[in-house]
């Protein structure tokens, strides 16, 4: 079960006002399955991850529900569409892009009945301070410091058969990253403890050597002032690395904070994930520029992703629609160049 249910919009699932308990109970399931199936041992693992999923759930709602409605792509459509020519310097870059969506070709294979399909156009977005012309009514200026936009990277890789069931994989990809940040807090706690764990044994391994053999011939003799003060120093280092892991705890409550790590996260979605909508008045330079300055412009949407999590990523992106007829065929294999570079 999908964690946007609530975009299926059947009777029984959907609740305007509230989360149901299906969906929650469903999205807790995935929650603990997918970070640590061992969280089920905690008798109030359900109760505590339930508030925390349910803010995740309607962070998400109020995301996918914010998204513009899918636009129609295709060759045809660029030089009609001011956002598909900002998009794309050519239809040339746009049928290339289909071309490579494997995604979308594999989609309308299997539903031979579909005749068109929705998508997610990702693209990288940059912005640059340029020098450049502008007319301000009737007057030409030089050297007017604007802003130049560009869209490069173009990917197509979620697809679905419409913009709903769109709009609840957008949802289903959203939750499993925030499963996935947790999962990686989850991973550094671990860690730590494989560490010390690790460390504590080689300490006591080489404290006990100390202590049964001594420092060569000194053990005949007595132990020499260095080898007491390296035990004293392996001593205070183990102390100190019981200290850290007892501070962690023993296994149990390294699973309590497990748990407690993946309720942070999906409690505060907004600190891990973020969209919003842009909206720019472009030139057919993509130069931004003012409405009022009479320049032949038009104003472009789309919205911008931003995962915050190390490395932070940030991407353009819109909902589109594409039909079966617009999909190019898949480019061929140049098998005499890929011999050629082995």
């Amino acid at each position: 079960m999908g964690i946007l249910d609530w975009f299926k919009n059947r009777p029984a699932q959907f609740d305007p006002e509230r989360t149901s308990a299906e969906m929650r109970d469903g999205a807790i399931d995935k929650a603990v399955t997918l970070t640590n199936p061992r969280l089920r041992v905690i008798p109030s693992y359900h109760s505590q991850l339930a508030p925390a999923v349910e803010t995740t759930i309607d962070y998400l709602r109020t995301m996918a529900r914010s998204l513009p409605p899918a636009r129609p792509v295709s060759a045809a459509s660029w030089a009609a569409d001011p956002a598909l020519r900002a998009f794309f310097a050519a239809p040339a870059e746009m049928v290339a892009t289909l071309a490579r969506a494997d995604n979308l070709r594999t989609l309308f294979g299997k539903f031979p009945e579909l005749d068109q399909a929705c998508f997610v156009l990702g693209m990288a977005f940059s912005e640059q301070k340029v020098f450049g012309v502008a007319l301000q009514g009737d007057v030409v200026h030089r050297d007017v410091a604007q802003t130049s936009v560009s869209f490069s990277d173009h990917r197509a890789h979620l697809c679905n058969r419409d913009e709903s069931r769109l709009r609840r994989t957008v949802g289903v990809e959203a939750f499993e990253h925030l499963l996935g940040r947790a999962l990686a807090e989850i991973g550094e706690e671990r860690v730590e403890r494989q560490q010390l764990e690790a460390n504590r044994a080689l300490v006591r391994s080489r404290l006990r050597l100390l202590q049964q053999q001594g420092p060569g011939l000194g053990a005949m003799f007595g132990s020499p002032p260095a080898a007491r003060e390296e035990q004293a120093r392996l001593e205070a280092e183990l102390l100190e690395n019981d200290r850290q892991l007892e501070a962690i705890g023993d296994s149990q409550s390294a699973l309590t904070m497990e748990l407690e790590s993946l309720c942070e996260v999906l409690s505060h979605p907004e600190r891990y994930l973020q969209i919003t909508r842009k909206r720019l008045r472009l030139n057919t330079l993509n130069v931004v520029v003012d409405a009022s300055n009479g320049e032949l412009s038009s104003e472009v949407d789309f919205s911008m992703a931003e995962l915050l999590g190390p490395p932070p990523v940030k991407r353009a992106f819109m909902l589109a629609s594409v039909t079966r007829n617009d999909i190019p065929a898949a480019p061929a294999i140049d098998f005499d160049r890929a011999a050629s570079l082995l």
